[in-house]
């Protein structure tokens, strides 16, 4: 019946930011020092007014991230995802043993126990080409080796949309996505 679907959240999709492009899949050894990125061994999620920021962390298989409480009230800092389960307990400040090794591919969604609006989302991927779209919904990934590959926009509250592409021994590749709810029944 169309009763239940009365309450549905309207999303503003025009405000929606935290869109991640990557590359999907491993590659061969996939060691990231064999790229010239500088591959980020450690990264932070913020604890501010309540707010974890960014909402969205992007990184790569092996980061160890840390979860700074800037607040002055108590937090704590859990997930039970399958890409990672932890619960860091209550604590102010940057403890040192409040960081989280992040050793296999995946989602993990991430909150506070006491404060229910509190989460965000650390996205693992397995290879360093990723990025986050800026506020004009451009992206670049650099230094992507020649050959085909599944390049995937992703959203945390949206439908994946991937594409096949091949990218070239020289020259950039462009790819536009459209993110949204495909399909949607017209009115």
């Amino acid at each position: 019946s169309s009763h239940k679907y009365k309450f549905v959240e309207k999303v503003d999709y025009a405000a929606m930011h935290d869109f991640v492009v990557y590359v999907e899949g491993s590659f061969g050894t996939n060691n990231a020092a064999s790229t010239n990125l500088e591959h980020v061994t450690t990264t932070r999620v913020a604890q501010e007014g309540a707010v974890f920021t960014p909402h969205v962390l992007p990184i790569m298989v092996g980061t160890t991230v840390e979860w700074p409480n800037n607040d002055r009230i108590y937090h704590n800092v859990f997930s039970m995802s399958d890409a990672k389960q932890f619960d860091l307990g209550l604590y102010k400040g940057n403890p040192p043993d409040k960081r989280v090794t992040f050793d296999k591919p995946g989602r993990a969604d991430v909150f506070c126990s006491i404060h229910t609006s509190m989460n965000c989302t650390v996205l693992v991927l397995e290879n360093p080409y990723f990025t986050i779209m800026d506020e004009n919904g451009n992206y670049k990934i650099q230094n992507v080796p020649p050959g085909k590959y599944k390049l995937k926009a992703w959203h945390d509250r949206l439908p994946a949309d991937e594409r096949e592409i091949t990218v070239p021994t020289n020259g950039e590749v462009r790819v536009d996505f459209v993110l949204g709810i495909k399909n949607l029944p017209q009115y």
